[in-house]
């Protein structure tokens, strides 16, 4: 929330700096242009100056101007580590910032915390802020993945300071070069899939996600184990949604099939929230799971524990930890880059949704 002009000149001209519009010893605006740009006094542009110097964003020439600063190398001194996550819910999230920290403890290093609401904006925001400060490293899970990302140049501003990063959960696909620690969510999707198909579905539909990498991936295991069995793919049985429309799209798909008299008996969902939500929207409407439609769901997380749903194990401990790891290795440099990529492997847990 900016609310002040002084703060709202300091974040564009950070935001300038970062998506490359200044240069290195580029000149910025004069003080009178950016008064005349924000409304404001001299004296008002002046301190949003200052406050930039003090943070290595710029230097002033005496009776030249104010230019755009080299961005200091900041690694290894600090003992700080940002972990921007999309989420702060009680989903997943707790149990893998409790695997983060636990490593990060042990080898004496303090979390900054910060979210996107799974907005991509949001993510530019928090990465802008984080620029600002003294970091060794960063733990990001990116917003919205599956979507072209718009501030790779920030990314590339993090390697040209030699600030390592690990993504986690998803990786844009124009970056899956970079170091990430991810579940196998093909294998997942396959696995869950395949359970169907062996309690005896051939007409399973299928509720994925379509702006994060997880759902496409998902999706795909999906695909994949309905060709291993030999069964056609139909696109009408799938329902796709966005984080946006998560509430109401996945069972408006369902119900859709079911009125339009799609035979079915089994859905696929993209996790565990959505299953349970497909679960409530089947009973009110006189279906019983697991005995007219079989309901599986996708993260092992305690909602899927509480209400018995068949699910994929997501380690979430376990990633967090792994993430830690492969930072920490970046940072002292016992890991490159091009082997910092893991993959943890996906386990089918059995319960009382599926028949």
């Amino acid at each position: 929330m900016i609310n002040s002009k002084n703060e709202l000149i300091i974040k564009d001209i950070k935001k300038a700096i970062n998506a490359g519009k200044y240069e290195v010893n580029q000149k910025i605006p004069s003080e009178n242009q950016l008064a005349e740009q924000y409304g404001v006094s001299r004296q008002t542009v002046r301190k949003a100056l200052g406050k930039l110097i003090d943070e290595g964003y710029l230097y002033s020439r005496h009776g030249s101007g104010t230019y755009v600063k080299q961005p200091l190398v900041k690694r290894g001194n600090s003992k700080n580590i940002a972990v921007v996550s999309t989420y702060m819910s009680d989903y997943i999230f707790p149990r893998v910032i409790q695997g983060i920290n636990q490593v990060l403890s042990d080898n004496s290093y303090s979390i900054l915390l910060k979210t996107t609401n799974n907005s991509r904006k949001g993510e530019a925001w928090c990465m802008e802020e984080l620029l600002s400060k003294n970091i060794d490293g960063m733990i990001i899970e990116p917003s919205q993945s599956a979507i072209s990302c718009q501030h790779q140049v920030l990314y590339d501003q993090m390697d040209s300071m030699g600030i390592p990063y690990v993504f986690i959960q998803g990786c844009y696909e124009a970056m899956m070069d970079r170091p990430y620690v991810m579940l196998d969510d093909v294998e997942g999707g396959r696995l869950i899939t395949e359970h169907l198909i062996k309690l005896g579905h051939k007409r399973i539909a299928g509720i994925f996600k379509a702006d994060d990498t997880q759902g496409i991936l998902r999706h795909k295991g999906y695909v994949k184990a309905l060709q291993e069995a030999g069964i056609s793919y139909d696109p009408d049985m799938v329902t796709w949604f966005h984080t946006k429309d998560r509430s109401t799209k996945p069972m408006e798909g369902i119900l859709r099939l079911i009125e339009n008299g799609v035979s079915f008996h089994a859905v696929v969902c993209y996790n565990d929230e959505i299953a349970a939500d497909v679960i409530k929207g089947l009973t009110n409407i006189g279906r019983s799971v697991p005995h007219d439609i079989s309901v599986t769901g996708f993260d092992n997380s305690l909602l899927a524990k509480s209400r018995g749903i068949t699910t994929v194990s997501h380690p979430q401990e376990e990633l967090g930890k792994a993430a830690a790891e492969t930072l920490i290795g970046l940072i002292n440099g016992s890991l490159s880059r091009k082997d910092a990529h893991v993959l943890l492997k996906p386990e089918l847990v059995e319960r009382k949704s599926t028949l």
